[in-house]
Order: C-alpha cells, then structure tokens, then sequence
C-alpha cells in the first residue's frame, strides 16, 4: 500500500517526527559498548528505585508507583538508547543513498566506542567508493574524449576520399594513418595499465647494462624530437652501471619519460638521461628545460589523465596527451619495487626513478 501524499500527509508525518525523542548522546565519552550498556541498565534500575521509593513516602500504593517507575525507566532508557544506536540508523540511511548512487552521505561519529569505530569506516568506505565513483566518471569521458578525436578526424579522412572530395594521395593517406597509430597508442597504453594494475605484468628480472639500453631509448626518442631539432645526452656514471630490471618494462619508462620531455622541450634544446647510484640504489634522471611543474601539481602528475597548470605537461607522455604516459611509468617502476618523482630543480624537470640495485621482486601495484 502506498504512502499517503499531499500537503495534508506531509503535515501529519511532519507532526509525527516531531514527537519523536531529541538525538541526546549523554554516553559517548565512554569508550566500550558494553560500559554504555552497564550504565544504561544502572541508570534505569536507579530510576525506578528512587520513584518507587519516592511514592512510598507519599503514601502511594504499588498500582501507582510501579507504573509510573516503568514508565519513566523506559522512557528514559528510549533517550539513552537512541544516542547510542543513532549511528547505526545514519549507517542505513547511507548505504541506502550510496545503493541509489549517491556517495556523499556521510554519519556524524561522536562517541569512541566500538559503534563510533565503525561509524569512522563507513566513513573512509564512503570517501574511497565516492573517490573511485569520481574517477570512474572521469576515466570514461575522457577515454571517450580521447577516442572521438582521432576517430572524427580518420572519419573525415575516409569520408572525404569516398566523396571524392579528397584524392586518396600519399599525403591524405599519411594523415589517416597517423590518426589510427594514435588509436593504437591510445589502446595499447590503456591494455598496458589494465595489465600492470592487475598484477598481470610478469617481470623477467636481468642486470640491464644502463648505457646500452638508455643510448637505445635516446636514439628513438631523436625521431621524435627531430622536427623540434632537439638532441639527447646520455651520462652513465660508471659507465658500465648495472641495474636489476625488466629490460622491456624499463625500456617503456625511460621512452615514456624522454616523449614527455620531448613534448615540452622547446626547439634545438638538449635532454639529458643522467644515471648514477646512490648508496643502495640506482638514480636514472630524465633532464629537460621546459616550463616545469608547479610544486602543488607534484603530487598527482603520476595519475591517470591528470592534466595540471601547464597545458599537458603533467601527466602526457608518448600516448599522444592522453594523460597515459606518466601513469604507466610509476605503476612500471613500482612493479620493480623502485619510486618516480620530480626532483627539485631550479629551472626546467627532471623526472627521477629510483630503482633498488639488489632484486626485490615485484612490488605491489598500489592504488
């Protein structure tokens, strides 16, 4: 049967809450449930006792005091009782709103005791689901964004050349292409991260001669960088440093990190790859000039499809600003139990990984 509506229903079910027991939280300083309920029972039992007691001084019989003591004990054990499971009922009302899709209800955790710990991680719960709910919306329209462009401008292409508007020359060719080697880009980068995120990337551990693999890297990074003229120096120190890495997975984010400086390097500037040990660790520094990352946009310029204060530069790399690249190198490097950061430096970025010289196996594809 459904629920009575209108102004007059409204009304009558306004009236009806407003009768309801005031929200008092007396017990919430105590930090066990079981104290609360030993001093709910107490605080009762006192109660009873002291009208009990009262009524006999004033000459009332027990079919008069007894009631009344009742009464009064339930009363009051209503009030206790419902600060203390207030929390609890919160709890339903959320999960209800968060079943609809609506994750910013939140419950008001004041006591200590074990209903208030879980009232706190409802609360983180909420915060995670409502996090992972933002970035679930955010990842679609922009893979959907990144997918039309290309798509649109191959459409065109393709359309162009069936109407005959276009000839299907070497050059309108050539466009088309390079539309769908960016779709590919753009597909491949997404598989990579699905497969690194998973834990479903097997790293086949080796010592990688640094200089060998970097001097690789720089020379197809130069393909990239040639229409900015830009050149690629690359610093081993010793020269014949070895570091314990996937020599493929290693090989992506070195290229990923020199794609990303290319993009924003300006024209006939050199970029450096400087790698060095430290202590229990080997450094690989990516150096370019470029117009740097502001120090508050640090923090999130290895996430997926972050785009900060400088138009692209703080999550791009060889993906074709797809927000892609730097994402897979941090995920990359963790998998080999190393770290990537932008270092301090008073002009320009350097990207920096640290990879531990010892194998620690694969690390954990952390969130």
């Amino acid at each position: 049967m459904s629920e009575p509506s209108g102004p007059a229903a409204r009304h009558a079910r306004d009236g009806a809450r407003g009768w309801q027991l005031p929200d008092v939280r007396p017990l919430d300083r105590l930090r066990s449930i079981k104290i609360k309920l030993g001093v709910l029972v107490a605080a009762t039992v006192t109660l009873a006792a002291v009208i009990i007691w009262l009524g006999y001084g004033q000459a009332l019989g027990p079919s008069r005091t007894l009631p009344i003591a009742i009464v009064l004990s339930l009363v009051l054990t209503q009030l206790l009782a419902r600060g203390m499971t207030s929390p609890l009922r919160e709890m339903t009302a959320a999960a209800r709103a968060m079943a609809a899709g609506d994750y910013s209800r939140r419950v008001r955790s004041t006591s200590r005791d074990e209903v208030g710990q879980l009232a706190d991680a409802f609360n983180t719960m909420a915060d995670d689901l409502q996090q992972l709910d933002t970035f679930r919306r955010e990842l679609v329209a922009n893979v959907s964004h990144e997918l039309r462009t290309p798509v649109t401008a191959l459409q065109a292409q393709l359309e162009n050349m069936v109407d005959g508007v276009s000839e299907p020359d070497p050059a309108t060719l050539q466009t088309a292409l390079a539309q769908t080697e960016r779709l590919s880009r753009l597909v491949s980068s997404l598989l990579d991260l699905s497969r690194v995120e998973a834990g479903a990337v097997p790293l086949r551990l080796e010592e990688v001669e640094l200089s060998s693999l970097l001097g690789e890297a720089a020379e197809e990074a130069s393909l990239v960088g040639a229409q900015k003229q830009l050149t690629f120096a690359v610093d081993v120190d010793p020269p014949d440093l070895t570091v314990p890495a996937d020599p493929e997975r290693l090989h992506q984010v070195v290229a990923n990190l020199l794609h990303n400086a290319a993009r924003h390097s300006p024209p006939d500037d050199e970029i450096r790859i400087e790698a060095r040990r430290a202590g229990g660790d080997v450094l690989i520094d990516v150096v370019d000039h470029g117009p740097g990352i502001a120090r508050e946009q640090r923090a999130h310029v290895f996430e997926r499809f972050v785009r900060g204060n400088t138009p692209a530069r703080t999550g791009q790399g060889s993906t074709g600003g797809t927000g892609l690249g730097l994402s897979i190198v941090r995920w990359a490097v963790e998998l080999h139990g190393g770290h990537v950061e932008v270092a301090d430096t008073p002009t320009g970025c350097t990207m920096r990984v640290t990879l531990p010289s010892v194998p620690t196996g694969a690390g954990p594809a952390r969130r």
